[in-house]
């Protein structure tokens, strides 16, 4: 803390001791004020202009450093100055004063807050930022809140102090009326109490609702002028309650819950059910990671005592099977299943063309037009293929399209360029490594998988290199050359360029939200990379929601899942109860060996964000099941709040580390810390023992040394 924070804080501590040490609150009594009515009306009568100020600074010095007696003082301008002169002197210095408190709460306090407390109060501001002026003055309109609450509080949020101000100013303007109007009538008050009545107490209760009760109402005149486009377009029945545009995981999962609570569903899928994951990037590519792991183990058989021998296999045998685990995933999101769940399933397109009715242009080439109460949009994503020149004429593959065209060899592509060093190339790269491919990785970013730590990110490059990827990070893509009959990727390093010579080129620099042809345009739907939603997940129309990838802001199967339970719900009985879509915890991984899982902050997030954090790491080299399995390595990081058992965040590297993840995952869901886990039973030898031993590390380190020291002695007594 600075020396202005605490010369300024000393200021607040003195002036409140000397308040209290000074028995200076026996002036602010009822009885005194009665007893000196006349002399400060005599005083006034002399002096109008030097009484005024000196009572104004009064009220402002006592506002700003929270002494109590307000309402005496208030009760004061009333009898002293009358009517209007003491509601003009109070509401003037009583929103000076709070704004001062607001300032010094702010100057003092709110970095140490934000450094303990940053995730929560983030979701506080982003909370202020849209509706803070409405809380602000619902709280000042009901004096049954403490007012220098209010004032310490609101300076820890990021509202502004013109807008707290403001709004104080015209809020508590209701409560100095009632106060000081009965200020001039202080010969008949006979306690505080009998000043604010049960009548008058609801009274202000009614008025503090009433900017909610007008939040409301400006909601609807919008949501109106949102509509009024489409005026007598609205159907008095609908076809539908909702509607779901693609049948991925956030499509899937909105249909299945709309007909678990025996709404009228219907889903549109114009190509495979179960969306990009079951077709073309979760399922496909953790079967080819399986068959690369065997491979590579069969490869370094005397790790585990055996002879080490290269893997003989056909390519095509291995795309084959990997195919048919999809197939055999395929009924748990078939037509079928969802038609037996009470879904009807529309296999075709479909197109918006109002916010009501969609039309869905089917796979045999017929037309149906529905109408519906609610939309859900989730179209998904596709791979982003950047504009390199040269790229279309010499062809490539993505992680959509790979599995075709590879499934057509006979052999793993001999040289493989990967271009991308996010989660998808790094999984891609070490499996076709392992699988015999010579991979070079491409990479823009000074190091893979940039999103994690830097000790994380090394790691990876060094897992992905000992299996023989050819690792090129800072290196910027220019163009394809396909002269000669040979086919090379130019690259820019260090100012130079570079030729990396491939016979297949696989593009994995990410994925882009599908955001055109079914009707956004035409509707004006507002996008920006993705479809824009409030927190509820609804889009400008506020009965047309969007789950999964095509809304953001994670591209991950299980958010879009989770995105899906809001948006459904939200729509079927949003006039009732709406709930925003909670991203607090959200997990995910990368299923390199060893794996990466993480969940909440890392380290480079906390940095970044200015929240300070205690680290604690657990070496899984030390785990015996590790020891026993020939995987001992990667670590174990968590991130608590300092001094507190608290889960901020926590990173896993290591053999099975996404499984390991999800008993973090519940902890930080529920507020269990590391205290609780390390009370917990866990099975030996189990790998889920390196979640205890890491909570282990955290209590040893914030073990109570002097007392132990104290116990030392304690049992040194006991042996006489």
């Amino acid at each position: 803390m600075s020396f202005r924070k605490i010369f300024l804080l000393a200021v607040v501590v003195l002036g409140l001791a000397a308040f209290f040490f000074f028995d200076l609150g026996r002036f602010l009594s009822l009885d005194y004020l009665k007893q000196s009515q006349a002399r400060f009306e005599a005083l006034y009568a002399a002096e109008p202009l030097t009484v005024s100020l000196a009572y104004f600074a009064l009220y402002v010095v006592a506002t700003a450093l929270s002494f109590p007696g307000a309402a005496i003082i208030t009760l004061a301008g009333g009898a002293i100055f009358g009517l209007w002169w003491g509601t003009l002197l109070v509401s003037f210095a009583s929103s000076l004063g709070a704004t001062l408190a607001f300032l010094v709460s702010r100057f003092v306090l709110r970095d140490s807050i934000e450094a303990k407390f940053g995730n929560r109060l983030a979701e506080i501001n982003r909370g202020i930022e849209k509706d803070g002026a409405f809380y602000l003055f619902t709280l000042r309109l009901i004096p049954v809140v403490p007012f220098f609450v209010i004032n310490l509080v609101m300076g820890l949020t990021k509202m502004k102090a013109l807008t707290f101000y403001a709004v104080s100013q015209v809020g508590m303007l209701a409560g100095t009326l009632v106060y000081v109007n009965a200020g001039t009538q202080l010969a008949q008050i006979e306690s505080l109490q009998g000043i604010l009545s049960p009548a008058l107490l609801g009274s202000f209760v009614l008025l503090g609702v009433f900017p909610l009760i007008a939040k409301g109402i400006v909601g609807l005149l919008q949501k109106r002028k949102v509509y009024a486009r489409w005026a007598g377009v609205k159907p008095k029945r609908f076809d539908r309650n909702l509607i779901v545009i693609g049948a991925g995981a956030g499509g899937l999962v909105s249909a299945y819950i709309a007909a678990v609570v025996k709404a009228k569903v219907t889903l549109v899928e114009a190509h495979k059910m179960g969306g990009d994951c079951l077709n073309y990037g979760c399922v496909p590519s953790k079967a080819l990671i399986k068959s690369a792991k065997l491979a590579h183990q069969m490869r370094h058989g005397d790790t585990y005592g055996l002879h080490s021998t290269p893997p003989t296999f056909s390519f095509k045998a291995v795309m084959q099977r990997i195919q048919a685990i999809v197939r055999a995933i395929e009924p748990h999101d078939s037509v079928e299943r969802y038609t037996g769940l009470g879904v009807e399933v529309l296999q075709g397109y479909a197109k918006l063309l109002n916010p009501w009715t969609v039309e869905i242009t089917l796979n045999d080439g017929s037309r149906q037009t529905l109408t519906t109460r609610s939309i859900v949009i989730a179209a998904g994503a596709r791979p982003f293929v950047p504009p390199l020149p040269g790229l279309e004429d010499s062809g490539y593959v993505t992680s959509d399209t790979m599995w075709d065209k590879f499934g057509e060899l006979d052999e793993v592509p001999k040289r493989l360029v990967v271009l991308g060093g996010g989660p998808i190339g790094c999984e891609l790269a070490q499996s076709f490594a392992r699988l015999g491919s010579q991979v070079t990785q491409v990479e823009m970013a000074p190091r893979v998988m940039a999103r994690e730590d830097e000790e994380v990110s090394e790691l990876a490059r060094q897992a992905l290199m000992k299996d023989g990827v050819d690792v090129r990070t800072g290196h910027k893509a220019l163009r394809v050359d396909n002269s000669g009959g040979v086919k090379a990727l130019v690259v820019e390093h260090a100012g130079a360029e570079q030729r990396i010579e491939f016979d297949e080129l696989l593009c994995a620099v990410g994925r882009s939200a599908r955001l055109t042809g079914y009707g956004l345009e035409e509707l004006g739907i507002p996008t920006n990379k993705t479809v824009e939603t409030n927190e509820y997940l609804q889009t400008l129309y506020p009965n047309i929601y969007a789950a999964g990838d095509v809304a953001g802001p994670y591209q991950f199967t299980h958010v879009a899942a989770h995105q899906a339970w809001y948006a459904a719900v939200n729509a079927l009985f949003g006039d009732f109860k709406k709930f925003k879509a909670d991203y607090r915890v959200i997990p995910w991984a990368t299923f390199i060996d060893p794996e990466v899982a993480r969940v909440g902050l890392n380290e480079q997030e906390a940095k970044e964000k200015g929240i300070a954090v205690k680290v604690t790491k657990y070496g899984i080299d030390d785990l015996d099941r590790a020891i026993a399995d020939s995987e001992a390595h990667g670590f174990v990081k968590v991130l608590t709040v300092p001094g507190k058992d608290t889960i901020l965040g926590v990173t896993i590297v290591g053999t099975h580390a996404a499984d390991l993840l999800a008993e973090y995952v519940l902890a930080m869901k529920h507020g269990l810390g590391l205290n609780k886990i390390l009370g917990t039973i866990h099975t030996y030898p189990t790998l889920a023992e390196a979640n205890k031993y890491a909570a282990g590390e955290w209590k040893r380190a914030h073990a109570p040394q002097q007392l132990l020291a104290w116990v030392g002695r304690f049992h040194d007594w006991r042996r006489g």
